[in-house]
Formats: C-alpha cells, structure tokens, sequence
C-alpha cells in the first residue's frame, strides 16, 4: 500500500488526536498535556525518545534500518509545533476548546497530529529508509522560542550527527487543499517597536495644565504608518502593526502614561534595520514636539523563514510524484507572518511548505484567518501532511537532492 493510502487508513486516529488536542489548549513553553498526549501516540513505536530540559518537547529519533555507507548515512529532520494561541474560540465546533481563553487558531493541532502520524508511517517502513529520521514535536512557537529551547537541547543532533535536511509545514485557513511552495523567503523576519510616552497627568476638562501623552501616541500611530509607506519601497515590503494601546482609567482624567507595542515584518536585515531607525526618530521628534518624554525600542525577533533553493526543489518534486501536479502550486510571494522555523533553517538546509486547509465548499474571501476566534481547519488534509512529511524523509534519506532521480510517479 502506498503511503498516502496508508495515511487515509489513518483518517480516524490522527482525526481523534487532533479533536482532543483541539479541546484542551495550551500556550508557551510548559504543554504537559499535550507532551502526554504525543508520547501516547508514539508509544510503541522504535523510537529514541527524549523530553525537553527547557520546555516540555518531544524528540523522537527513527533508526532506518536499509544498509548504506556510514559516510553517506543521512538525518533528516521533521518539524511539528505544538501550541495553541491566546484567543477565544467562536466556531462552535464540536471538538471546540474547552480552554477559556486559549484555542488552537493557527492549527498546530494539525500538524502535530499529522507528526505523529509519520512517525507511525516510517515505523513501518524501516527497511527501506536509509538514514536517520528525528521528529521535533516543539512547544512555544508563538513568541516563545520554543525552537531555540529545542536547539539548544540539541535537537539538530539528535541522531548523533548533524541534520543534514529540515522540513516543516504549517496549514492555512484560508487557502485552498493544496501544497504551497517558493524556494527563498517564505515568511518575513519579525520585530518588536515598544513605547512608553511619558506625560503629565490632570483633570481632562484643562489639558493645557497637563502633558497629554494620549494626543502624542496617536499622533505616533498615525506617523507610523504614513512612515511605511513614504519611506519604504513597495516591491521590499514593510508591514507595521499597532497591536495593543493602553492610556488612561477615565474618561476625565488625563493620565501621566500611554503606551503601545507593534509588531513589524520585513524580509531583509538592511529593512529591518532601517525601520528601526526610522521608527524610533519619528516618535522621538514627535514626543518633543509635543513637549513629552518617550521611551522607545525596537527589538529583532526571529528572522526571515528561508528556503534552501535545491531542497525546495526537492519537495516540490517529491510533491508532483507522490500527489500529482494538481495538489502543487508554486507561491509567487512569501507570506507576512513569522515563524521560528527560521531557527532551525538557519542552520541545516530545507523547506518550509504551506498546506491549505480550508473547508470543502467554503469561500476563501469570507474564511476566518489563521488566529481568528473563527478559524476552521479541514481534518481532510490530516493524512495529506502526514504522507508528505514521511514521503521526504524517505525519499530525502535516498540521496542529496542534486543526485535525486527524475520523479516517475512512482509512489513508495
């Protein structure tokens, strides 16, 4: 039976492990539940196990058993992440969080589900991978690190020597069921802009007794955004958002603070740079100019996710054999959103897929996105990502991807 087929016998259980995952969200670091879960899902299977020291991660390490020359042995590396977001769920589901405020908005569920169903795949398939497979199930991906957790627990060499390919997936609400790739950038750098404006607080009905720093910080705002757009090219993109605001307790008390943090997303160092020069001379003028005090930082986060060229090739190739042209379709602009993937492509080469899972029969314009309290996620492409992670490893663990054979459609 090829994998594929086999990953659709699969349907029921990678569906139940997603539901009860679903069902009990957890956030940053510290997934006890979910840990549990995933190690009752690998249970049984010949792997090398490992807990995190830093976070509560799992690491798994499949010994191929197919004979190759040590010098040419290889480990590939499949990533899946496991946390859910801060958010309320509004779907409705039946399988819906039972969290109060936590929910499985960007789908991590899914791929964590769809892991565990590989490491079950290759299991089977021993005696015809020839290298080594490890399997990062990675807590804290959403602005915790979790990667670097992981990376410095040494999950890059895990099976004894260096990864030599990494590839990981994420699902998108929003996109149709099909496999998105794009050799190069694939998702944006992200960084942190936190301000504090420093006034003088009095009573609402005589500002001009007072310091507003309410009137400064929307000015601010406002100056941001007219400052991506007239200082930044629009083919290099820049996005800058304000995502939180605090100022004040009542409406007639003029308050000595306010403050507000955006995220910003580039894709080259230079930008990025640059916008945090840009950023912290605008609000530093407009802070005098209306006689208040500002503290300002601009902090790089996590880097661009970027593809290896030859690896991406490799999967898109591998994509086209096992699933047919139909379910590939080349990405002709990288993704805004950040991913600490970045981490671990940035030192071993490999790729970074996007698997659409929006809804049979729902209209993409109307679909909630990814972190919505309305995001839906197909359980239809649960077998799909669990096939094509063991279909790389296997066919990766072949041989480097210059010395790959022409595909021929066979399915392995």
């Amino acid at each position: 039976m090829g994998i594929h087929r086999e990953a659709q016998a699969l349907f029921g259980e990678l569906t139940g492990l997603r539901h009860r995952l679903h069902a009990h969200p957890e956030i940053g670091l510290d997934l006890p539940r979910t840990q549990a879960a995933v190690l009752e899902a690998l249970d049984g299977l010949p792997l090398e196990i490992t807990r995190g020291e830093r976070s509560t991660s799992v690491t798994a390490v499949l010994r191929g058993r197919a004979p190759t020359a040590a010098e040419e042995r290889t480990t590939v590396l499949l990533r899946a992440d496991m946390d859910a977001v801060p958010v309320s769920e509004e779907t409705g589901l039946p399988f819906r969080s039972r969290v109060e405020g936590a929910m499985h908005a960007c789908g991590h569920d899914l791929h964590t589900a769809m892991l565990a169903g590989a490491a079950r795949l290759l299991a089977t398939r021993r005696d015809h991978l020839s290298g080594d497979v490890v399997l990062m199930f990675q807590p804290g991906e959403e602005g915790w690190e979790g990667a670097t957790a992981m990376i410095e627990d040494g999950v890059l060499d895990a099976s004894g020597r260096r990864a030599d390919a990494a590839y990981g997936l994420h699902v998108f609400s929003t996109l149709p069921q099909r496999l998105f790739t794009r050799p190069g950038p694939m998702l944006a750098a992200s960084s942190a802009l936190l301000v504090t404006v420093h006034g003088e607080g009095g009573h609402a009905s005589a500002p001009h007794l007072a310091r507003d720093p309410i009137t400064a910080t929307a000015e601010m705002i406002s100056a941001l955004q007219t400052m991506v757009t007239r200082r930044f090219d629009a083919f290099d993109p820049v996005v800058l958002t304000v995502g939180t605001l605090h100022a004040g307790t009542r409406r007639n008390v003029l308050p000595a603070t306010a403050r507000f943090e955006a995220t910003v997303r580039t894709f080259g160092d230079s930008v990025a740079d640059r916008v945090g020069e840009e950023a912290l001379r605008l609000v530093h003028g407009i802070a005098d100019a209306h006689g208040v005090r500002v503290d300002a930082r601009f902090v790089r986060e996590r880097p661009a996710t970027v593809n290896d060229a030859a690896e991406t090739a490799f999967v898109e190739q591998t994509i086209r054999a096992v699933f047919g042209d139909d379910l590939h379709e080349p990405l002709p602009h990288p993704f805004t959103g950040a991913e600490d993937f970045s981490r671990v492509l940035a030192e071993v080469p490999g790729s970074f897929v996007a698997v659409g899972a929006l809804p049979a029969g729902a209209d993409p314009r109307h679909a909630a996105y990814n972190h919505s309290g309305r995001a839906v996620f197909d359980d239809a492409v649960l077998p799909l990502g669990a096939a094509l992670y063991a279909e790389l490893a296997l066919r990766r663990t072949a041989g480097r991807p210059s010395r790959l054979p022409a595909a021929t459609g066979e399915v392995l």
